[in-house]
């Protein structure tokens, strides 16, 4: 087998997860923030992200997809292990696409249920993701410390999504709105901030191949950047959030918190790379071992290399086609 083509499709299977929970992760934090916002907030809110949760969601697909593909076996017990947190997930996002078009649709006497049920979808996607990915770091395993770990990262993930949420929301509107976007994030950043403490702490104590990797040296040197990166881009956070910078426009402001955010999902995507690595199931199933045979990889390659650039050009030109404030939209 071609050594380098395992670790590609890893890779490329890793990187769109990250794209998926970045980018489809705020529309989801907008979904669950939408019941605390007014009939006209709820509007503009569901107009921030109408362009471009579509092509978010295709990030899982093609995830997954390569999973199916390029892993199989891996495939087969992952989903069989997560099969009902994967149904749940499956369920919400659904929801969640007939309550985004039905609320329309259904004219206004029937928009606040669609509202409710278009948030409850992005609740229940957001629960079953964070379950899922605690099962994941565990190696899939069923035990009662393994069960608690997956529950803290699934009570902790809607606060990411919704400081992902109110990140995207000061990106996009101006006003009242806006203000009430910076209140949503001061409510949800110390919850964060304290969950990913927690599953830092836990990870190593529910895993001992985890804990080996980390806390021995030099591994344990050469690994600092990653938390000491995370730490300050959660200070700049805080910063943004609790001494609001006059000097710098809205927008800029919009994009320096989200960018924060981004830079803890990228951190902590290499920490969960490095834990798992070689192993694609920690502790059951290696890269190598998963690995479908060499002339089906080569097969996948060709399209993943046509089909990855044209997936990445598609959501550069529709951000770049629907950039700005949504009140400059109107107006155009």
């Amino acid at each position: 087998m071609v050594d380098w083509l395992p670790l590609f499709f890893v890779f490329t299977m890793g990187l769109a997860l990250l794209i998926y929970v970045i980018l489809d992760g705020y529309d989801l934090g907008i979904g669950i923030l939408l019941p605390f916002a007014t009939e006209e907030e709820k509007d503009v809110m569901i107009a921030a992200i109408g362009p471009f949760w579509d092509a978010n969601e295709t990030w899982i697909v093609l995830g997954v997809g390569i999973l199916l593909i390029a892993f199989p076996q891996a495939h087969g017990i992952i989903l069989t292990s997560l099969y009902v947190p994967v149904t749940l997930m499956l369920f919400g996002l659904i929801l969640r696409g007939v309550a985004f078009d039905f609320r329309v649709k259904a004219g206004d006497h029937r928009r606040g249920l669609w509202n409710k049920l278009f948030s409850v979808g992005s609740l229940l996607a957001t629960l079953s993701q964070g379950w899922m990915v605690g099962a994941y770091i565990t190696g899939l395993s069923s035990n009662g410390v393994s069960l608690l770990f997956s529950a803290l990262i699934a009570v902790s993930m809607p606060s990411l999504y919704i400081m992902l949420g109110s990140a995207w929301l000061l990106v996009k509107t101006e006003g009242e709105l806006f203000d009430k976007a910076v209140r949503w994030a001061r409510i949800a950043v110390l919850p964060m901030g304290l969950a990913l403490l927690l599953v830092s702490i836990a990870t190593p104590i529910v895993s001992e191949l985890i804990a080996a990797k980390w806390f021995t040296l030099p591994n344990g040197i050469g690994l600092l950047p990653i938390p000491l990166t995370s730490l300050l881009a959660y200070a700049i956070i805080l910063a943004l959030l609790f001494r609001p910078g006059r000097f710098i426009t809205s927008r800029m402001y919009g994009w320096l918190f989200y960018s924060a955010l981004v830079v803890i999902c990228i951190m902590a995507t290499l920490g969960l790379a490095y834990s798992l690595f070689p192993d694609i199931i920690l502790g059951q199933l290696t890269i190598q071992e998963a690995a479908a045979s060499t002339a089906s990889l080569q097969f996948v390659f060709v399209g993943t290399v046509i089909t990855l650039p044209l997936i990445l050009a598609y959501t550069v030109y529709v951000y770049q086609v629907f950039s700005g404030k949504l009140a400059a939209l109107e107006y155009e």
